[in-house]
């Protein structure tokens, strides 16, 4: 389970997580976050439990980035990005769906192109890993 090569594909992925989680968490966090619990008009338990959920997609942001991360230098770990790949497949059109729900401008939620983006390298990563199995399963 180990590989001298570099999945590009992947560690691009890893890299867009991690920018991803910079974004949500300080530029989310000033910006909506902070906002959200200052809401007079939600009442407690809203309030709190939109504040979880956007610690849950912290956490997630977290592991996307290792999963991403250990995907792009193991083989062997196919599995783990195409799972991930997935969620960020559903979280991009889900984010453009709550933009324009809102009234918003998807291009204006950064995690409608930012999960966008990172399906697509994860896209490259999961081709060359797919080659990479087939290469080794022809030897």
């Amino acid at each position: 389970m180990g590989g001298a090569a570099v999945n590009a594909g992947f560690a691009t992925a890893a890299v867009l997580s991690l920018v991803t989680f910079a974004v949500h968490t300080f530029v989310g966090g000033r910006f909506a976050a902070r906002p959200l619990l200052a809401a007079p008009d939600l009442d407690k338990a809203s309030r709190w439990l939109n504040y979880m959920t956007w610690h849950m997609v912290t956490a997630l942001l977290v592991v996307m980035t290792a999963g991403y991360g250990v995907a792009s230098f193991l083989t062997g770990t196919l599995d783990v990005a195409l799972l991930l790949t997935v969620i960020a497949a559903i979280l991009s059109p889900l984010s453009v769906w709550v933009a324009l729900k809102g009234g918003i401008a998807p291009w204006r939620f950064p995690s409608s192109w930012l999960f966008a983006l990172i399906v697509l390298a994860a896209l490259w990563g999961i081709e060359t890993g797919l080659s990479d199995l087939t290469l080794y399963a022809t030897r």
